[in-house]
């Protein structure tokens, strides 16, 4: 009978332990497995030259309008393109948005992380159009898809950059 008692009592301590350590914590990580996100995508764009292989502005393909340009993403912010007797310096980062819904494009707050992209130019540079806090669709070390729903008209715009 004590046998049975001990055998019970260890069992339900056992089942108690397991659901008491299991927990729904895992919001507490997003904002740090985000933040790594943001940083390894941060450190893929500064390594190497980047080409332009596919710009949509909401109904227009214009990837050819950056045909022959490249793009090198500084670590300390600044953005050089140049290439076809072009040279424009902008700013650039990779931000972690997800804990400001407010910059939740997508409507997952927990992977919003964006890509800002500046160029102080004119309305009717090529460049003006990159101009934007891009969303990620995917990443690797040589190819960085990225994708915007204009606040304007609506409209979605991509913008995929791969290395040289």
């Amino acid at each position: 009978m004590k046998n049975l008692i001990l055998k019970s009592s260890l069992i339900l301590f056992v089942f108690a332990g397991t659901l008491i350590s299991c927990g729904n914590d895992d919001e507490d990580n997003n904002n740090s497995t985000n933040q790594t996100s943001a940083d390894q995508t941060t450190a893929i764009a500064q390594n190497g030259t980047w080409r332009i292989t596919y710009f949509f502005d909401t109904d227009t393909d214009e990837t050819s309008d950056f045909a022959g340009i490249n793009f090198t993403f500084n670590s300390d912010g600044s953005v050089n393109a140049s290439g076809n007797g072009m040279l424009q310096d902008g700013t650039w980062s990779v931000s972690d948005n997800s804990g400001n819904s407010s910059n939740d494009d997508d409507g997952n707050s927990t992977s919003d992380d964006d890509f800002n992209l500046f160029f102080p130019v004119p309305e009717s540079s090529i460049f003006e159009d990159l101009n934007d806090d891009w969303d990620f669709v995917s990443v690797s070390e040589t190819k960085i898809a990225l994708t915007d729903v204009s606040g304007g008209n609506g409209g979605t715009d991509f913008l995929t950059f791969e290395k040289n």
